[in-house]
């Protein structure tokens, strides 16, 4: 066979620019960026202090009135995602503030939610017409598509944390927002309705039709969370995540939502959990407690109220420092496992702990 001429820079140059012109991407120039040997987060690591971060909330409520920003939030921007308004990838988070005799108005939107009650007490959200009393450690859940509003009859101001998919429905191109024609939805079910009917390990109403992909149970009280959480802490624990329970669907034991999972955990005390990694990427706040994390051999020191992300693929520990701590965390697992893309690896080396080569400062 007749030796090839050697293709001169000036025609390659020609051809690369005439593919460009036409929209084309040769995949041998850019195929170590779209398939690289493992994930390659642009997400940081990251901690927010609460203390920052309670000050800015009630800061905001001082010189932002509800009618105009209509939900007082505060999102949680990982410095990794310059080009987008998210804590990862998949997952935005954020705090919420509503001062007392304040109502967000109602609206629904294609984006699936969840609160997590960081402070104060007596608030509500109303979930198609269901009014869900908020206390702190509540977890209350707005699924995709169900109109929901937020009000305060309390003395005090509350804040919670919100988990949203909005990334990845962002991502999608299916976002959608409509907003109602009334401030407040009518109450027309018994107030805690869902708690009432759904919440009892195990039973569900024999009537009730087949399982919806979203919990119907809206309100998952901390008191019973709690109680949970100290059950197994008696007879069981993981060497990675310690004491662990993941909130779930009572009709079908899965995630609270389709694209989020919300999880609970304590770390007891003088525990050192061994590191792992997984392809999901997580936002977790400190309910109580202080301690610390290693994500990717730097350690985040933690204490109450505080918020920090691990990345997609990166290897994590958690510690606890004086006493008892716990964690509230969500997740994009319920995403990647129907995809077959979920994956988790144990560190192997140093009885299961990474070499701390770093602080973060913030």
């Amino acid at each position: 066979m007749a030796s090839r001429p050697a293709a001169t820079p000036e025609a390659e140059q020609q051809f690369y620019a005439e593919i460009e012109r036409n929209h084309l991407a040769a995949l041998w120039n850019v195929s170590a960026r779209l398939m690289p040997r493992e994930p390659t987060p642009r997400i940081q690591p990251y901690l927010w202090r609460w203390k920052t971060l309670r000050t800015l909330c009630l800061r905001s409520g001082e010189l932002t009135p509800i009618e105009k920003a209509e939900r007082r939030v505060l999102g949680l921007i990982n410095p990794g995602l310059k080009d987008k308004y998210a804590a990862t990838e998949t997952l935005w988070a954020a705090v919420q503030l509503i001062l007392p005799g304040e109502n967000a108005p109602a609206h629904r939107h294609s984006a699936a939610a969840i609160r997590f009650i960081i402070e104060g007490s007596g608030a509500y959200t109303t979930v198609e017409g269901d009014k869900c009393i908020m206390d702190r450690g509540d977890m209350v859940l707005t699924p995709a598509g169900q109109w929901h509003d937020h009000g305060n009859e309390s003395r005090e101001p509350m804040i919670w944390m919100d988990g949203l998919d909005l990334p990845i429905v962002r991502d999608l191109d299916a976002v959608f927002v409509e907003h109602s024609d009334v401030k407040v939805q009518k109450v027309s079910k018994v107030s805690g309705g869902s708690e009432r009917r759904f919440d009892q390990a195990g039973l569900v109403p024999a009537w009730e039709p087949p399982a919806a992909p979203a919990s119907p149970l809206l309100n998952y009280k901390w008191a019973k969370t709690e109680a949970a959480l100290r059950r197994l802490a008696q007879v069981d624990a993981s060497p990675f995540d310690d004491v662990a329970l993941e909130y779930v669907n009572p009709t079908t034991g899965g995630p609270v939502l389709p694209t989020l999972a919300c999880w609970i955990q304590l770390v007891r005390p003088g525990v050192h959990t061994r590191a792992h990694r997984q392809t999901s990427s997580s936002v977790y706040h400190v309910f109580e407690g202080c301690g610390y994390s290693v994500i990717n051999g730097r350690r985040f020191n933690w204490e109450r109220g505080d918020f920090f992300v691990v990345p997609p693929w990166a290897w994590h520990e958690h510690a606890s420092a004086v006493g008892e701590a716990i964690l509230f965390s969500v997740h994009d697992t319920p995403v990647l496992r129907p995809l077959g893309l979920y994956r988790e690896e144990a560190y192997g080396e140093a009885g299961g702990h990474q070499p701390v080569t770093g602080v973060f400062e913030g």
